[in-house]
């Protein structure tokens, strides 16, 4: 009988240091995709890097909120608003105090492709990581060097204005663990297409509907959603009745370069800016897309 208060104080010690281990795995960042020393070696293409710039729509989100300055002035200051509070993005400008001046490429890649900021804390997956993990090192490099080509901004970052507890940056790893390190968006050899869908364009971040944490829903892939505030949305653009069934690629071709529906409607809200990015890539781009979109499976609208 003695023994049982000891027997009791042993499992209590080990049951706190299990949960500890666990939930310290749980929550650090992980390196799920990782960069050798060759990545320093590529060269690089600036021209290259400026359609990986448009095609991965970096200006949409960061050009500085006050319209009156430059254009390619990648201040940040955006809002962006959702259930969980509201993101702002940030400077990625070439600026060493309040930008991205100081990074490396290994910075930049890890940000990119791991969600990981140069601390090593979790980046909010409002910066579209999930779908970027999967950009060629070719791209990434070409990109890197492109913004470090801009005009660098010293506007101070806005710090986001999130609900609790969602504002706990290390509540993400586990966040990373159901919706990141599993994620198989992308085949491992994908056609120019999937990867500029997929990939670059992130598609999926709009026209894929979420779970409650904010997860892309991927058995309803492309189905159209709404947005994270539910005012307005996505539509449905799988080759589905209730989404481009009746558009052909041609169709959807002249949609992306021009911004036209075959009704002879026009894009409007976040596809304004989209259109104008996709716009500058070659049209051979755009006809990769378009014949990607038409292939991909159809899937009832949400």
């Amino acid at each position: 009988m003695t023994s049982n208060p000891r027997k009791v104080l042993i499992g209590s010690i080990l049951l706190v240091v299990t949960f500890v281990s666990v939930s310290y795995t749980l929550v650090t960042p992980k390196y799920k995709n990782i960069f050798g020393a060759e990545i320093s070696s590529f060269t690089h293409d600036i021209v290259n890097g400026e359609k990986v710039f448009y095609a991965s729509g970096c200006n949409s989100c960061h050009l500085d909120s006050d319209k009156s300055k430059p254009p390619l002035l990648l201040a940040g200051g955006l809002p962006l608003t959702t259930n969980f509070g509201t993101f702002y993005s940030p400077n990625i400008s070439p600026d060493k105090e309040n930008g991205i001046g100081k990074w490396g490429i290994n910075e930049f890649a890890n940000a990119v492709r791991n969600g990981i900021s140069p601390n090593g804390s979790h980046y909010f997956p409002s910066f579209p990581y999930n779908s970027y993990q999967k950009m060629a090192d070719q791209d990434l490099i070409d990109l890197f060097h492109f913004i470090m080509s801009l005009k660098p901004s010293g506007k101070v970052n806005k710090p986001h204005a999130l609900n609790f507890p969602f504002s706990f940056r290390i509540s993400l790893g586990i966040w990373k663990h159901l919706y990141f390190y599993p994620n198989k968006m992308i085949s491992n050899t994908p056609t120019r297409g999937e990867y500029l869908v997929e990939t670059l364009a992130h598609c999926a971040e709009c026209h894929t509907p979420r779970t409650r944490l904010g997860g892309l829903n991927m058995e309803k892939h492309l189905s159209g959603a709404k947005t994270l505030k539910n005012e307005g949305g996505a539509p449905n653009i799988t080759p589905h009745e209730t989404g481009i069934k009746n558009w052909t690629e041609l169709d959807v071709f002249n949609y992306l370069e021009t911004g036209f529906t075959p009704d002879f409607d026009s894009a409007g809200g976040q596809m304004v800016s989209v259109i104008s990015n996709l716009a500058k890539l070659p049209k051979e781009d755009l006809e990769e897309i378009a014949k990607y979109i038409k292939s991909v499976k159809p899937i009832a609208s949400n």
